[in-house]
């Protein structure tokens, strides 16, 4: 039986705290990439926002980062050669941004950067997700209900601890943007990204007791064993609509920063506590879910979070029209809570969809499934970026007209309700229901 020591937890919840912080900090750089494509390079909305979601396209590949973490061992470690490995990409990339000059950071060159940095991000998270879902599958005790409650509570802590790097991110973010050049942001983040992979190296897996695979059949093993997931309907057809209800939904980020910022005249730092108000909702939410929503039926409570995006998404329309500016509401004040919030809403769901996902996981192939799921929600973004630069081209909104926003605003909102009647995709989960009854 693999140790559950206190001194075990603790290793564990150190480098999974290190490394989800870091990625919640991950925001500190982005803003100041915004605003360096908006004003140095002066691309329109339409631009910015295909190459803020093209970025992402590494994310996509997930599911084969986890299945050669499930079946590569480096030194007798399967995952933390891989955080490693991940953030020397990531350092490299940001410090490599930072060096060069200005005038050598055309749209191309930042864009392959970028695209590196994700890449490293993403080979980091799929190893630490893993780890997240191996440690929640250990059989610490004999109890199914004691089991999932700690899986619970371990997904919460490292969601806390990515909601605060995000929060500390976005804060410090919109202060950088407003007193020091983009170079300097992304030589800071750089910095950071140095002492994560010097961390990481320091840390032995053996010391984490995680559990080793008994076979010698690598990754046609894990392909086989991943096969076998999917065929199991409540999986596949769970994965299948989680990721249609992001991609359905035309995602208008691109053309919301350019009217708050251009339009609105709205100051860097404010969008900063815009977004720290938003990551400061998801500390409260991941401590709301872990102590109150656990028993939640997964369905009941994702379809309620679809239904409440849709509800602020139509607020939008309202602020944009100036419903609330004729209310005597500033705008300042609503993107500051309003925006912020719904930002972040988008991910509120992910936290009961991953513990229900690694409740219905086989055994052996944690890092590929999570890895699945991570990506399918990645394509789902970008195919929701790419559909709202489709949608805000059709309308007709630009960079210099936003007559036809509210209209775009909308549509995104209806969207973003269709999912809700094809829920039932996602199962029943019965052991929350069990656990319900056994409070």
């Amino acid at each position: 039986m693999v140790s559950s020591s206190a001194p075990t937890t603790n290793r564990i919840r150190g480098i999974l705290g290190v490394g989800f912080w870091v990625q919640g900090f991950r925001c500190f750089p982005w803003m100041a990439v915004y605003f360096f494509l908006k004003d140095g390079l002066h691309v329109d909305p339409s631009t910015l926002q295909l190459l803020q979601n093209s970025a992402n396209l590494p994310m996509v590949g997930k599911p084969l980062y986890g299945l050669v973490s499930d079946a590569v061992y480096i030194s007798g470690q399967h995952r933390i050669p891989y955080i490693v490995f991940g953030a020397f990409l990531q350092a490299v990339s940001w410090l490599a941004i930072a060096i060069l000059p200005p005038s050598a950071l055309s749209i191309f060159c930042i864009s392959v950067f970028l695209l590196l940095s994700n890449l490293g991000a993403s080979i980091a998270e799929v190893a630490n997700d893993a780890i997240v879902a191996e440690v929640g599958k250990q059989p610490t005790t004999s109890s199914k209900k004691s089991q999932s409650s700690s899986s619970g509570e371990l997904q919460s802590f490292v969601w806390i601890a990515s909601s605060a790097g995000g929060v500390l991110g976005n804060l410090l973010g919109g202060i950088a943007i407003t007193r020091c050049s983009p170079q300097v942001t992304f030589l800071f983040f750089g910095v950071v990204l140095t002492l994560q992979l010097f961390i990481t190296i320091a840390v032995r897996e053996s010391s984490l007791n995680l559990p080793k695979s008994t076979s010698n059949a690598g990754i046609m093993k894990q392909l086989s064993q991943l096969s076998v997931a999917l065929k199991k309907p409540e999986v596949a057809y769970s994965i299948a609509w989680f990721a249609a209800s992001y991609a359905v939904i035309p995602a208008l980020t691109g053309t919301m920063f350019f009217y708050q910022t251009r339009y609105l005249k709205i100051d860097s730092s404010l969008l900063g506590i815009s977004k720290v108000f938003g990551q400061a909702a998801m500390v409260l939410w991941s401590i709301i879910y872990n102590h109150h929503l656990k028993t939640v039926p997964a369905r009941k409570l994702i379809a309620a979070i679809q239904a409440t995006m849709a509800v602020f998404m139509a607020s939008d329309v309202l602020f944009v029209r100036g419903f609330y500016r004729n209310m005597g509401v500033p705008d300042a004040l609503y993107v500051i809570i309003f925006s912020g919030l719904l930002e972040v809403m988008f991910f509120f769901k992910i936290l009961p969809f991953n513990i229900l996902i690694a409740q219905l996981c086989p055994p052996g192939c944690e890092g590929s499934l999570m890895a699945l799921v991570a990506s399918a929600i990645a394509l789902a973004l970008i195919v929701s970026g790419y559909f709202g630069v489709a949608l805000a081209s059709y309308i007709g909104v630009t960079g210099d007209d936003f007559s036809g926003f509210p209209r775009a605003l909308l549509i995104q909102a209806v969207c973003t309700l269709l999912p809700i009647y094809w829920s039932s995709c996602v199962p029943d989960d019965k052991e929350s229901t069990a656990r319900k009854k056994n409070l």
